[in-house]
């Protein structure tokens, strides 16, 4: 049965590997029908081998498979193995990449008809999944690694797709530089466990750690730190660049430049979601170092409350919706650091169903409107989309944690399990959950009365030719808003209140950080936890988010205005970002400049030129000119040299006695 489970597994990443290279080496030749065929058949037989490994290994409770396909390298007694670990949080993320993978695939027929790379996309996209499954399935952290780069890789492919744009170019490389600068914390992480565990099998390194837990290891001369506090924190660097954290989060804005199905994609179930998957495989590990979770609740709280209030300020769609990810991530990264991982997967799926949606909806209105993205030239769309409408309702709805949508489950028990959580820190991140769940209905809401109702601010010639996108673009948003709505209340039971849980003990809490346990003799059922949400604070600061939103956007406009003008320096600090980006200019791309030209002009142009190359001409140079001068030709001259010579030899040989 394990091979027979794992020759599945191998199977349904291989499919979008294959699927890539059709595309990108022979699409062509077949053409854009053949084209996408294959590759949403292709995707449809994974998603599909996917939920029958849902069955049998959650559903039905059967035992881990880890098993390895071969011998990647050998050092030592050391092994590196291409090897899949198939458990419950394995296939369980591998079945949400897949499902909203094929939600985008089928999108991208109707979003790309008219591009001229469409089998290129198709190409990327899939290769993008595979990435991303090898990176899920993978049971070792090298392999993971692998995995890792790759949805680093095509996502600079993605991002910069339209590369004959200057904003997509620059894009898509500031989302592979700030990448990397986490991805250099994350190998030096796997290169200190290589160090002290001697393996980077998951199982070798868990079964470790109570062992290794109190090894210390030089930082600097005299003075060693806690090995796995020095590990977990450098693996969080690298969670921090893939899953845009504070402040490795400047990339995630500026890959809104690439197509809409891409955006759903790295921002729904993929690439910024890798972080996350990353430190709650790595839970044994992160469990104990209590530093480490409290820079990660500072970390994420940060992001959860400071990164929405920047969506309150964008006037493109699509950029709402991005800040929007960088807030809900903050969430998901505020639970690791509550040790509620199971919350933070949980967060995860539920996001994925309803951010996807709303991308995919904010691409509808992009069709519509012939590619126009910016809110104000938007507005009473709702009248000619009924669909989209309907379908970006229940997208902020989830979003803003509205009851019984699903985001409201997965949202409400981070906020509470937080606030029972006794690591350093807790009380700001708590602070910072709260807030956003004020601030999320203000910013999303402002997007939806901007774009669906309030005046029609459209072009009249695009007005008249304004109707609701095709079927092919449609079904991928019914698909979406049914998890959306529902997904939420069928899973909170399973995935953090049943026991065993959905996730079972590929999670790993100790005892006095276990917050959802005590929130466990709370939990009465999903539809009383919907009933009760009217006597909590969150849903009540939601509900007056929506009301802020209707008043300045749509009941009172003006107001906005005014409070713009009032809160000049407020407004201004929020446009500009923190004022992340201009020191990321200053300092680390015009000051690298700087230095670059000050080591070429005082090294390379002084020394090395003017000194060593030229100077050394020069000085042989003088040194001819003062031998010629001695070569005169008369005869005398040679002989009074030739006579002080003798005269110095004997005066020195006679010194010597």
């Amino acid at each position: 049965m394990n091979n027979f489970l794992l020759s599945i597994a191998l199977v349904m990443a291989l499919l979008p590997l294959a699927g890539a290279l059709i595309a990108g080496l022979f699409g062509h030749q077949l053409g854009r029908t053949m084209t996408h065929r294959l590759l949403v058949t292709f995707i449809g037989i994974a998603f599909l081998l996917s939920g029958y490994l849902f069955k049998v290994i959650v559903v039905d409770s059967y035992p881990a498979v880890s098993e390895s396909f071969y011998t990647w390298a050998t050092a030592g007694i050391a092994h590196f193995d291409i090897a899949f670990l198939l458990d419950r949080l394995s296939v369980t993320i591998a079945t949400i990449v897949l499902f909203v993978s094929l939600m985008v695939h089928v999108y991208t027929i109707g979003y790309m008809a008219d591009d001229p790379g469409y089998q290129r996309f198709f190409s990327y996209v899939s290769l993008f999944t595979f990435a991303m499954l090898i990176l899920v399935l993978a049971n070792n952290l090298l392999l993971l690694f692998f995995g890792w780069e790759g949805v680093g890789l095509v996502s600079y492919l993605l991002i910069g797709f339209w590369f004959n744009r200057e904003p997509a170019n620059f894009g898509s490389l500031k989302a592979f530089i700030v990448n990397r600068v986490g991805d250099v914390g994350f190998i030096l992480g796997i290169a200190a466990i290589f160090m002290y565990f001697g393996t980077l099998t998951y199982a070798d390194i868990f079964r470790q750690v109570p062992t290794l837990a109190n090894q210390t290891m030089p930082i600097f001369p005299h003075y060693d730190a806690p090995m796995i506090t020095v590990v977990c924190f450098l693996l969080f660097i690298g969670a921090m660049g893939k899953s845009a954290q504070v402040p490795l989060h400047v990339w995630l804005p500026e890959s809104m430049e690439g197509p809409t199905p891409i955006s759903a994609l790295i921002h729904a179930a993929t690439m910024v979601t890798a972080g996350i998957y990353m430190v709650a495989r790595m839970s044994p590990l992160f469990e104990f170092s209590p530093a480490v979770l409290t820079f990660i609740l500072v970390i994420g709280g940060t992001g959860a409350l400071f990164m929405g209030l920047l969506a309150v300020v964008q006037y493109d769609i699509k950029r709402v919706i991005a800040y929007s990810t960088l807030s809900q991530l903050g969430y998901m990264v505020v639970a690791l650091g509550a040790s509620a991982y199971d919350a933070a997967i949980f967060h995860l799926i539920t996001h994925a169903f309803f951010k996807a949606l709303l991308f995919l909806a904010a691409g509808s209105v992009i069709i519509a409107l012939h590619h126009e993205q910016d809110m104000r030239k938007m507005g009473g769309l709702a009248a000619y989309m009924p669909i989209t409408y309907l379908t970006f309702v229940i997208g902020t709805l989830a979003l803003c944690a509205i009851p019984p949508f699903s985001g409201f489950y997965s949202k409400d028990v981070i906020i509470e399990a937080v606030k029972l959580s006794t690591v350093p820190g807790a009380g700001y991140a708590y602070f910072c959950v709260l807030a956003g769940a004020f601030v999320t209905p203000l910013y999303m809401f402002r997007a939806l009365f901007m774009t669906f109702h309030t005046n029609e601010r459209t072009d009249p010639a695009v007005r008249d030719h304004l109707k609701e996108s095709p079927w092919v673009v449609l079904v991928p948003l019914i698909g979406l808003a049914i998890p959306s709505v529902v997904a939420g209340q069928f899973l909170v039971e399973p995935m953090l209140f049943a026991r065993p849980t959905l996730l079972g003990d590929t999670i790993f809490v100790l005892p006095n950080h276990n917050v959802l346990n005590q929130l466990s003799t709370h939990y009465h059922g999903a539809k009383l936890m919907a009933l009760e949400a009217g006597t909590t604070l969150p849903f009540w600061l939601a509900i007056a988010g929506i009301f802020t939103a209707w008043i300045f956007t749509a009941l009172i406009p003006r107001w906005s205005t005014l409070l713009k003008e009032r809160f000049a320096w407020l407004y201004t600090i929020l446009v500009n970002k923190y004022g992340f980006d201009q020191f990321n200019q200053v300092v680390f791309i015009e000051g690298t400049q700087e230095t670059g030209h000050l080591f070429y002009d005082v090294s390379d142009v002084k020394v090395i030129d003017g000194m060593l190359v030229n100077g050394s001409g020069r000085f042989i140079r003088w040194f001819a000119q003062m031998a010629r001068r001695m070569q005169t030709g008369y005869l005398y001259h040679y002989a009074l040299s030739m006579v002080l010579g003798v005269v110095v030899f004997l005066a020195w040989y006679m010194g010597g006695f």
